[in-house]
């Protein structure tokens, strides 16, 4: 990517169409995180993923496997589910006449129907698919059969296997709604130029020129940033208060990896904990950014184990984040935006960009 490489048109920003378009096509049609395995321990547990208007319910069945359905009932399409999160008894069941459906989605009953020659089997709940990995949990809303998980997530299962992701456990969470496009989040994420001047603490323990991108490509862009001086984390004093994470490599423990997992996935790996990022775009202006903190479970065994440090640490950078992207909306949204030029160490939001482009043109081809 050259230095003349420019920001996007401001339609891309403020449009609805183009809006509406980019959740058909990324969020749509692509897997998306939607959490994490652990937030359905035992059968009957459940969780609602909100995706562009559209509500889903994903809980694990009977036999343990991972289930999803539109939280849509089959008699009058009315949803099923209110509660964000939740356990059922057994079944789930439509509080409006009471059709009820197992948890593989099957109906088991359907009170009046028994004169209308009705088959239950015809009226299961739509299911989306729901696949797994090392603990991250997608789901799938395409109509059509999607490619596997496996294949949209390319090299990455391999590259972050020594963080052994899916034996950590949440520790917090906090959801932040973000007055901003989806994708100016995600431009800001991945470059550090802003770091000087918007994030003193940060800056204080890390170089933003430090690190290393790697080569963009369809499924992800991201790359590493080393430590300053004596710092050995991203805390409020940059001292790591847990011990390492298993697994990690003399040089893993010297670097703090930051990629984007398309099209929702921010992964922060920290030499001892993991901070994940979901984005849930609202509308053209508005994005719903779930935050996540995650540390291995026996450093959360501990009865002196703190976290607070990097929670602090995260949440006073997030707020900034989020604030100057707030005014890159209000910006871009003005009469006298035009199109800006990135320079050479702004290659992964030019990356990004470009793939925008490229889908909005596969989406005009179809």
């Amino acid at each position: 990517m050259t230095s003349q490489a420019t920001t996007l048109p401001a339609r891309y920003y403020t449009d609805a169409g183009i809006f509406h378009q980019e959740l058909e096509q990324l969020f749509f049609q692509k897997w998306i995180c939607a959490g994490r395995g652990e937030q359905l321990a035992s059968p009957g547990d459940y969780f609602l993923c909100e995706v562009g208007g559209e509500s889903v319910i994903v809980t694990k069945d009977s036999s343990g496997t991972l289930r999803a359905f539109y939280n849509v009932c089959r008699h009058r399409g009315t949803r099923i589910c209110g509660e964000t999160h939740g356990t059922f008894a057994g079944r789930i069941q439509c509080p409006y006449h009471a059709w009820t459906y197992g948890l593989d989605g099957k109906l088991l009953g359907a009170p009046h129907m028994e004169d209308a020659g009705f088959q239950h089997g015809n009226y299961p709940l739509h299911s989306v698919d729901v696949d797994t990995w090392d603990g991250h949990l997608f789901l799938n809303l395409s109509s059509q059969k999607p490619q596997s998980l496996a294949m949209q997530l390319a090299d990455l299962p391999e590259k972050f296997a020594p963080w052994q992701m899916q034996e950590l456990r949440i520790y917090k969470r906090i959801v932040y709604n973000v007055k901003a496009n989806w994708k100016l989040i995600v431009i800001n994420y991945n470059e550090c130029m802003h770091c000087p001047v918007l994030h003193p603490l940060l800056s204080r323990i890390t170089n933003y020129l430090s690190g290393e991108n790697e080569i963009p490509n369809s499924s992800y862009i991201g790359g590493s940033m080393g430590f300053r001086d004596n710092a050995q984390t991203m805390s409020m004093d940059g001292a790591i208060h847990r011990e390492y994470l298993p697994g990690l490599s003399e040089s893993a423990r010297k670097q703090t990896l930051y990629y984007t997992i398309y099209p929702n996935l921010f992964l922060s790996l920290h030499p001892d904990y993991m901070m994940t990022h979901t984005l849930w775009p609202v509308a053209p202006d508005a994005t719903r950014v779930i935050c996540e903190w995650h540390f291995h479970p026996s450093e959360m065994n501990k009865p002196d184990f703190q976290a607070e440090d990097a929670v602090a640490f995260w949440d006073r950078t997030n707020r900034e984040d989020w604030g100057i992207s707030e005014l890159s909306q209000l910006g871009i949204s003005s009469r006298a935006y035009v199109p800006g030029p990135y320079s050479p160490r702004e290659a992964l939001p030019a990356a990004f960009d470009k793939l925008i482009v490229e889908e909005a043109r596969k989406s005009t081809v179809r």
